[in-house]
């Protein structure tokens, strides 16, 4: 084995921005702490979230209606935020640190959650009569739910795939590898989950809601201090640009060359010459003969260049169309799962 074999291929790097060490990173010794953080972010998550309809009738004097609806519209919000989780992570900061910040955001907005039904003054005042909560309570305990629905944008999109990170696909070992983590990778999302909603419901109704969501405060705490300890042993993929802004591009380009004629002999379209891919850790996508329509933004012209570089607005590789006509396909699938979603959340 040459000295280059002892590095991945597939352009991630250490914590250091050095080549990742396949001896040192990477792997299992880095996917236990990613799964250690899921299994303890999952417990806070539905330890906090289960019973909410119950704290916000009851403690804040909502009324089931309105708990109910604020609850529905704070899970809306925390379904929203991975949108500008994930657009923050592929363009500018990538998952590492991505996950790193809003966990922070997370385990704050935790804290400030168990304060708000700890401290004198921030939690409602309760007799045998009922709870009275006043305006600058409630204010309060929604700051920290949508401190969490912030957070939880950011952790959702990045986690499963910066597990898939540590593994590098080039390596046909290390690919087997790789789906024996999603195995795990849901298995500690339904641990952590199970223990929400049995213990930890018990435990706010018992108890008391200061224990009930102090504990899940301190498993979101766990949840970055496990994450924060593989530092060293994770392998992080440099930010490769928004998918977004591509398949934009994409859409953009098909509909400038509306009247353009997409060839036959389909190596005329465009793509970039280099044996890899020009999107930052992704590879090549081989030419496909479904929805034809986008095939026309890589069709070269004269006027698709500025000074010698093509514009990203004209000119789309084969990669660029075939990674829009991937999402496309998948609609249908994502659409069935929505029916799904809703009862969940009900």
């Amino acid at each position: 084995m040459g000295e280059d074999d002892d590095y991945t291929n597939d352009g991630t790097v250490d914590i250091h921005k050095n080549p990742a060490n396949k001896k040192k990173t990477g792997n299992w010794r880095a996917c236990r702490f990613i799964l250690g953080n899921e299994c303890c972010e999952r417990l806070a998550y539905y330890g906090m979230s289960t019973n909410l309809v119950n704290y916000l009738g009851k403690r804040l004097s909502m009324g089931n209606v309105a708990a109910s609806t604020t609850v529905t519209n704070w899970s809306g919000t925390c379904y929203a935020t991975p949108l500008i989780g994930a657009f923050l992570a592929d363009a500018y900061l990538g998952r590492y640190w991505t996950i790193a910040i809003f966990s922070v955001i997370y385990a704050l907005g935790m804290t400030f959650l168990t304060l708000t039904a700890s401290i004198k003054g921030l939690k409602p005042q309760c007799d045998k009569s009922g709870c009275q909560a006043t305006s600058s309570q409630r204010a309060a305990c929604f700051v920290a739910l949508y401190m969490i629905a912030l957070g939880t944008g950011g952790i959702k999109p990045c986690v499963s795939s910066f597990g898939a990170d540590q593994f590098d696909e080039t390596d046909e070992t290390e690919r087997k590898k790789k789906s024996s983590f999603f195995n795990w990778f849901y298995l500690s999302i339904n641990i952590g989950a199970l223990i929400a909603s049995t213990v930890l419901v018990w435990i706010q109704m018992t108890v008391g809601w200061n224990w009930g969501f102090g504990i899940p405060a301190v498993a979101m705490a766990i949840a970055v201090a496990f994450f924060f300890l593989g530092s060293k042993l994770y392998r992080l993929q440099k930010p490769g640009g928004s998918p977004l802004t591509r398949i934009i591009q994409v859409i953009v380009a098909s509909i400038r060359k509306y009247n353009v004629k997409v060839p036959a002999d389909k190596s005329l379209l465009y793509e970039t010459p280099d044996e890899e891919c020009n999107i930052q850790g992704s590879r090549k996508l081989e030419h496909t003969d479904k929805l034809r329509f986008f095939d026309k933004a890589a069709v070269e012209s004269e006027t698709d260049h500025d000074k010698d570089l093509p514009n990203p607005w004209r000119l789309s590789t084969v990669t660029q169309v075939e990674e829009l006509k991937s999402i496309i396909r998948l609609l249908p699938i994502w659409a069935s799962g929505i029916v799904f979603a809703q009862y969940t959340v009900k």
